[in-house]
Parts: structure tokens; sequence; C-alpha cells
């Protein structure tokens, strides 16, 4: 925070007036006097001043600029128009304008002397009708608006909302003259004008509905329809289903978790809070914790994925989940994840010998046949339990079978061929799968065609009978047949 905070004015209320402390390279601590000898009266300016040196501590650690509509921007003008419209002083707000450098400074009204306060009215009102017709209210209002938005929290806005700001701003200080000059004229009637700015909400904590353009709000952009939209442009670009599969189910946690579905509201504490209620959930599977790497691995890369699209494509102003992550310890390593020569023996041994129960005839197919598979092909167990009977093929005393992410998802998205062992053919794999209808072999598609659901549920039922022959939870049963990066994990012994 404290780069961000080099060269900052900081406007701190003490008792009825204000006091200006310019923050520099070396400055190492906020000192200056509470100018109170009485000790309650020091406590009260003390707590005062720390409550807005927080916010605008909490402004400065905001990570990105905040995205401000229309109506926010009216809502902080009208606390600008309320300081300027009347002599009457009901508020802790003033401004006035150097009358040598021309430069807006934040002041407490009762620390103006009524002279210079009109002279600052009036060169104030020359200063914005010159800078109306040179296009200039960033020189004129500039200054003055950020200092505000300091006060209120905010270190930045992003360039689309400040244009916006300070129109609102050279709005808000027009009618702020015009009432003056109608009470000097001896018309102190109700303002007509104070009742059109609405009152200021923290734009970062309010509930509010989703993120507006400057001139006017946006549709609401669900986080389901964030997805949709994402998927859209990743499908075209070759993404893999079981992507859109694991974001999608992140989010519908996300919007559990949340209670609401709008993607505009998201803030990092969202995002902190999502983080540490999946840590502290359990896997409705196994009954264990769910573990920090699959929080961070997948959870978080989803949503930082997610909002880093929207946000690179101006449906949301920043990204709430940008530099938000789980430091990984490494974890003791009791033994190699992949079989020993023991467990791959017994593992084919009881592939051998599957007697079919209750279950589906697919399911029986794949516990005898994908374990023989995956220790001649080395190819991972999904890509083999989404095999169909058009991917086996005879080239003369070869059989081939052709691994596509046509059939289903392959890791590296490119389909490739693998000779199929003499011994899977002495076995009678080509004899089940010349028997077997038309389609997967080990599944089947749901009704919309999909194979995702039903690879997943066919790996899981894989795992589970592996385990038990093989029940040594520091092995990775559907991992270990992957012998594209262990060449020994499931070889023939």
């Amino acid at each position: 925070m404290r780069p961000r905070a080099i060269g900052q004015t900081l406007t701190i209320p003490l008792g009825g007036e204000t006091v200006s402390f310019k923050v520099t390279e070396r400055t190492a601590a906020v000192r200056f006097s509470l100018r109170a000898r009485d000790p309650v009266e020091a406590k009260i300016r003390q707590a005062q001043a720390a409550a807005q040196l927080e916010t605008i501590w909490q402004g400065l650690r905001r990570d990105g600029p905040l995205f401000l509509t229309n109506r926010d921007a009216h809502a902080l003008a009208g606390e600008l128009y309320r300081a300027w419209a009347d002599g009457r002083r009901e508020t802790d707000l003033a401004v006035t304008i150097d009358l040598q450098t021309r430069e807006a400074t934040i002041e407490h009204p009762k620390a103006l002397d009524p002279a210079l306060e009109e002279a600052s009215f009036r060169v104030a009102a020359q200063r914005l009708i010159e800078a109306a017709k040179s296009d200039d209210l960033e020189g004129a209002l500039g200054p003055l608006l950020d200092r505000l938005l300091l006060r209120k929290g905010i270190a930045e806005i992003d360039p689309e909302s400040r244009p916006v700001m300070l129109s609102a701003f050279a709005m808000a200080l027009k009618d702020a003259f015009d009432n003056r000059q109608r009470n000097a004229a001896g018309d102190f009637s109700p303002d007509p004008k104070a009742a059109r700015f609405p009152e200021w909400v923290d734009p970062g904590k309010a509930e509010k509905p989703a993120q507006g353009s400057a001139f006017g709000s946006k549709p609401k952009i669900s986080l389901k329809a964030l997805v949709e939209e994402w998927w859209r442009e990743a499908n075209a670009a070759g993404r893999k289903p079981s992507t859109l599969e694991s974001y999608g189910n992140t989010i519908g946690r996300l919007i559990a978790f949340l209670g609401h579905d709008d993607a505009a509201r998201v803030t990092p504490e969202d995002v902190v809070g999502f983080k540490d209620h999946r840590l502290a959930s359990v896997h409705p599977r196994t009954g264990k914790p769910i573990s920090a790497k699959t929080v961070k691995d997948s959870d978080l890369s989803a949503l930082k994925t997610l909002f880093g699209w929207a946000m690179a494509n101006k449906k949301l102003p920043t990204n709430p989940a940008t530099g938000i992550t789980i430091k990984l310890g490494k974890l003791p390593k009791l033994r190699s994840k992949g079989f020993t020569d023991a467990e791959a023996r017994a593992l084919l041994k009881a592939s051998s010998n599957v007697v079919r129960g209750g279950e589906r005839p697919e399911t029986a197919a794949a516990k005898r046949w994908v374990p023989w598979l995956c220790a001649y092909t080395g190819a991972r167990v999904g890509e083999l339990a989404q095999l169909r009977k058009q991917d086996l093929r005879q080239e003369g005393e070869l059989w081939i079978i052709t691994i596509t992410p046509e059939a289903g998802t392959v890791k590296t998205n490119e389909a490739r061929e693998v000779v199929l062992h003499p011994h899977l053919v002495e076995q009678g794999f080509s004899a089940f799968v010349a028997s077997a209808p038309p389609g997967h072999l080990f599944l089947r598609p749901a009704r919309d065609g999909s194979v995702l659901g039903p690879l997943k549920g066919l790996k899981n039922r894989l795992q589970e009978f592996a385990r038990e022959t093989v029940p040594d939870r520091n092995v990775a049963p559907n991992m270990a047949g992957d012998t594209g990066s262990r060449p020994s994990a499931w070889r023939w012994v």
C-alpha cells in the first residue's frame, strides 16, 4: 500500500476543521497535532482521524481501479453541491480555489474566511466556464475529484468512469453557483435541485444491480451466463469440454456460497471467503477435506480465468480473483504413486477374473479390459474408457487402436494410433469389440450425446475397483496406469 500512498495529500477531519498531510517517500507515519487539551476531546478527534485514515488505507489497498456508475458519480457530486450551494455550512466539506495557482483544495467550511470564500466561488465559476469551453474538466476538477474520492476510500477509478465523474462535478458546481446567486437575490425558498442527488453508497460494499456503463446500467451478467459466454469463445479456440465442466462446477459452488448469481457483485473478499469455505469442506464421496491443491488448481484457477476473460472483454471492471492463491507445501512422499510389480500383477489378475454382478455390462467390460489396455498401451484411463467400436481396426496381421478426442476427451487434444499387443488379441479383446454394438464400448453417453458425465462416473468406478485390490491410499489408481510419464508402472509382468 505504501508506494500507492506516496504523493497523495490526505485530508483528515480534526474537530470542526481539517488537516492536510502529504505523504512523501520519507514518510514513516502520519503525524499531526490533535489540537485539543481536553483528554476526552483528544480521544474523539483521534478516533475520527483514525477512522478516516483507515478508509483511505482501504482505498489504497484495493486491487485495481473501481468502476463507478452514473448514479455513483452524481451521489458524490451531491456532497460537493451541498458544500457550495448555500452559506449555512451544514456540511463538513467545502472547496476552495487558490487565487494564484487556481488549484482546488478541500477545507472545512469553518476554516474559510468569508470574503475569500466568496472570491473562491467567483474564481471557481470562471475557471469552470473556461474549462467547459476548452474541454479541460480534468485540469480544472481532476485534483479535487481525486481528493474527494480518496476521502471515500477510493484511490483509483477506471478510465470509463472518470469523464462521467468530472461531468457530474461540473454540473453540481454550476447548480451550486446558481443557487448561491438565487440566495444573493433574496430567494431562500427550498432548493429545487438539492433533491436530485442520490445518497452516496460505497460501491465496493453496496449490493447494487450489475455494474453499469457511465451513462446507464448495463444488463446484469450472471455468473452462469459468464461461464456460457466464456465457453463460446473457448470452445472455438479448442478448449476441452472437461474444462467447461470443471469451471461450471466451481461457479455452481460459488453461487451457492454467495447466495446470489450476480458476477458484478463478487468482491476479492468474497473470493477469499469462498477459498476458505472450500478448504473447510468435505468431499462427498471420500469423506475427506478438499485438498489445498484442488482449491488452488481447480477453483481459484477457474475464477481467475473466467473473471479475467470478463475483464478483458469489458464485461466487468476488475478481476476479483487477482492475486488470491494458496501457497502449497511439499507433502511427505512415502512411496511412488505408481503400482509395484506385485500390485500390477494382482490388479491384472483381478481384471481377468471379473464376473458381472448387478452392474451394467459396459461397466463390467471396462473392469475386464481397461486395466489390460493401460498396461499394454501406456494410455490414460479416461482415453481408453471412452473407446468406441470404430476405434479398433485391423491392418494385415496388426490390430490398431485410434485414441481420438472425437470419442470424448484427450489431454493433448490430438488423435494418435497404438498397435494392439498380441496378448490382448489372444485374450479375446478384438473378438469382444467385434461382437459389441456400435458406439462406445464401456459407457453409455447421456441423452444429449455427451460422454463427459458418464466417463467421469466410469473412471470413479474403475478407481474403486482398483482400490479393492490395491487399498494403499498413497497410490493413485487412475494415474498409476498413465505410462506416458511412468513407463514401468503398467508393464506386463
